[in-house]
């Protein structure tokens, strides 16, 4: 999942630019998106990451397979909102730890050029962000930006002047929220969180979000949830019609809000699988 918090796609931590002075890395809790990067296989991740990832595949043994189908939904969802959308800036909240191909990079393979800009509130993904940044080309280094900022202020967010250097609001823009919602607990107030977020969206902009879900696993979906208690992100399981309710008044894409899997799908999707959990789905904003 790609999370603010993820693997994907953060909540949390504080704000700060390309240019800050990076904040301490917190390893006495896990950290979603250090979990996400081991649920796929990456190293960027710390013992009591790896300890609490390993709880939740104990519960949840599929979650290996939906964090790929999650992050194939992204590349799927990327590929659309630039190939057949046309849209070309990208803001990528909860962007998780650079793993390749990359939001850039597929936005790139269709149309070079394509703005993007990250956002997450972990440390080490800022830092490792940066860094990939700085090994690309310099067309990349300079239609790319990298903050540190927290989706649970989301005004911060979009006022960012690393943000602002990326993306011209006046112009349609990709909003990626993927795999990170679900790390905002009801206190948070996301439907607020997300609604400011679209509300500075002009028409012809384009909503790309997943969500965890229990509604395929209602016997440990709790189980599972609690793994994350300890963690510096809660995980918050919806229902479908709870998902749907995030994308307001955007008009979604077919076939609708479906399992990740299930998103225009490349492939037949494997049937004899367990259910993936996770919803995703792609809206447009009409003017």
């Amino acid at each position: 999942m790609t999370s603010p918090l993820s693997g994907g796609s953060n909540a949390g931590g504080s704000s700060g630019g390309t240019g800050s002075p990076f904040l301490k890395i917190d390893t006495s809790r896990p950290h979603p998106a250090r979990m996400y990067d081991y649920f796929l296989g990456g190293k960027d991740n710390y013992e009591v990451d790896r300890d609490a990832a390993e709880q939740f595949i104990k519960v949840a043994p599929e979650v290996r397979d939906g964090v790929r189908a999650n992050r194939h939904f992204m590349h799927r969802a990327v590929r659309h909102v630039v190939a057949e959308g046309g849209v070309r800036q990208i803001l990528d909240i909860g962007t998780g730890l650079p793993t390749e191909p990359n939001v850039h990079q597929i936005a790139h393979a269709v149309a070079p050029g394509t703005r993007v800009a990250y956002v997450d509130n972990d440390p080490i993904v800022s830092t490792h962000s940066m860094a990939l940044m700085a090994d690309s080309d310099s067309e990349t280094s300079t239609d790319t930006s990298v903050v540190l900022a927290d989706l649970r202020d989301p005004r911060a967010v979009l006022d960012h002047p690393d943000v602002r250097r990326i993306i011209d609001f006046d112009e349609p823009v990709a909003l990626l929220l993927v795999a990170v919602v679900h790390f905002l607990a009801e206190a948070d107030d996301p439907d607020a969180v997300v609604a400011t977020l679209r509300d500075a969206l002009p028409a012809g902009s384009y909503l790309v979000l997943s969500h965890a879900t229990g509604d395929f696993h209602e016997d440990r979906r709790e189980d599972a949830a609690s793994v994350y208690n300890k963690a510096s992100a809660s995980m918050n399981l919806r229902s479908h019609g709870r998902v749907l309710d995030f994308f307001g008044d955007f008009t979604l894409l077919d076939p609708g809000l479906v399992p990740v899997p299930d998103w225009r799908p490349e492939e037949p999707p494997n049937r004899d699988a367990p259910p993936i959990g996770i919803y995703g789905a792609v809206a447009r904003k009409n003017g």
